[in-house]
């Protein structure tokens, strides 16, 4: 009953167009009042919303935002994209690799992929389509490379997930993402590059000099010294993950300034949003929370698994059903909800089908922080929640029905790169077991 009101209430209020977070917290207190009395039900509420937001982890989040925000307002996107474009806009198919490519690099220095869907977008779209790409070819190519810097790191999704898996280190989870998210880049190029050929698609460019691509390398150094500092230092031990995301607010703050694209006065702006940007966050981390709070005290995990385990129990199949209910998810969910409600539930799952994939219950937990970012990460492309698809289509000025059909290939290919991380756990795991060591 209580799992009930719960499904039923939020679906309603998500059907009425009610912001997720209020529909998640609304939900979550209907379900309470089902199973106790009015007090004890808001106060349960209050108090799993309020602790869930006290954790010293979670304090990197508004700092990689104020960064990445930095970096947004000054002028790093224009610079990555003239490298972009320098080293491989040569290349069949130059501008699309330059797109897939710069939001790569954008993504991975900002964190977020709405900040490389509007920064690269901005410039990437009117670009494509000059050269002869459709509008809505040309934005599905920006709406879903945009995802990717939410696996390459730094990565704010990451820190919540090591926040409600427990016992998961940051960096390692970090240096997790790497290859991942380059394979899935990889997948979307190969997806543009075949398109633009068989299309006749873009003018290839004349291949830069020498000189040229030491200009465009040296203009971005100062950005990728960004990465490399941060990932770094945490790698290293020389500081924690909280330190590190202040240490990219000095860094941003300070690039942002030297490029002379922001001003002091732009910062008030700059520290507005990235407070509007925090407390969105925060609110879905605090009522999510309160979720999975109800989704345990209701007994969903020990439902969810007798129901998979009943439709199978070859390990392969459930890894395969665990990713089409995320894949659903991820439609109708945001990203953080969608990782502090679902890790709960199927983490447990997964760890016990660890010794099937010859790795440790611990690896386990490595390798499914990446599937469960790799699943809503192409959510944030699919209708009616995703976000990165509605900035997308607010950039190219093009409904959500104009780019289904285009998006179509470059789903494809992330559904077969996230299959292919899925069932080969080294993709994950090479870098920070076997190279760096960091998971024991």
């Amino acid at each position: 009953m209580t799992l009930a009101v719960l499904a039923g209430v939020f679906v309603l209020l998500l059907f009425l167009r009610v912001p997720v977070a209020f529909c998640i917290g609304l939900s979550s207190l209907a379900a309470m009042l089902c199973s106790m009395p009015a007090d004890p039900a808001a106060m349960t509420i209050a108090q799993r919303v309020g602790m869930s937001v006290t954790s010293f982890p979670l304090l990197a989040i508004p700092f990689f935002v104020l960064a990445g925000k930095l970096l947004a307002t000054g002028g790093v996107a224009r610079r990555l994209l003239d490298f972009a474009r320098t080293s491989v806009g040569f290349l069949p198919g130059g501008i699309a690799l330059t797109t897939v490519m710069g939001n790569m690099l954008f993504g991975a220095v900002s964190g977020s992929a709405a900040a490389a869907a509007s920064g690269i977008g901005s410039f990437m779209i009117p670009a494509m389509e000059k050269e002869g790409y459709p509008r809505e070819y040309a934005t599905a190519l920006t709406v879903t490379a945009a995802t990717t810097g939410l696996l390459i790191p730094p990565s704010n999704v990451f820190i919540v997930y090591a926040m409600v898996a427990g016992g998961v280190s940051i960096g390692a989870l970090f240096v997790a993402g790497y290859l991942p998210g380059i394979l899935m880049g990889l997948a979307l190029i190969v997806v543009a590059v075949t398109m633009a050929g068989r299309q006749g698609l873009g003018a290839r460019q004349p291949r830069p000099t020498l000189a040229e691509l030491s200009r465009a390398s040296f203009r971005v150094l100062p950005t990728i010294g960004l990465l490399v500092l941060v990932m770094g230092g945490i790698v290293s031990g020389l500081f924690t993950a909280t330190e590190a995301s202040a240490v990219a607010v000095f860094y941003a703050l300070v690039l942002a300034l030297a490029y002379r694209e922001m001003g002091w006065g732009d910062i008030p702006k700059v520290l507005l949003e990235t407070a509007a940007t925090t407390g969105m966050v925060f609110l879905l981390i605090g009522t999510s929370m309160a979720m999975a709070w109800i989704f345990a005290y209701a007994d969903a995990p020990q439902i969810i698994d007798a129901f998979i385990r009943g439709v199978s129990e070859n390990p392969l199949v459930i890894l395969f059903l665990i990713n089409l209910i995320l894949l659903m998810v991820g439609t109708f969910m945001d990203m953080t909800p969608g990782v502090l409600i679902f890790t709960p539930i199927f983490l447990p799952i997964v760890t016990q089908l660890a010794p099937a994939f010859g790795v440790t219950p611990e690896e386990m937990k490595y390798q499914f922080g990446v599937i469960i970012v790799f699943n809503l990460c192409i959510g944030l492309c699919t209708p009616p929640v995703g976000t990165v698809l509605f900035i997308g289509c607010s950039l190219a000025k093009l409904s959500i029905g104009q780019l289904v059909k285009p998006l179509l290939p470059f789903f494809a290919a992330m559904v077969a790169a996230l299959l292919a991380v899925s069932y080969f756990p080294g993709l994950s795991l090479w870098l920070p077991r076997d190279v760096l060591g960091l998971i024991k």
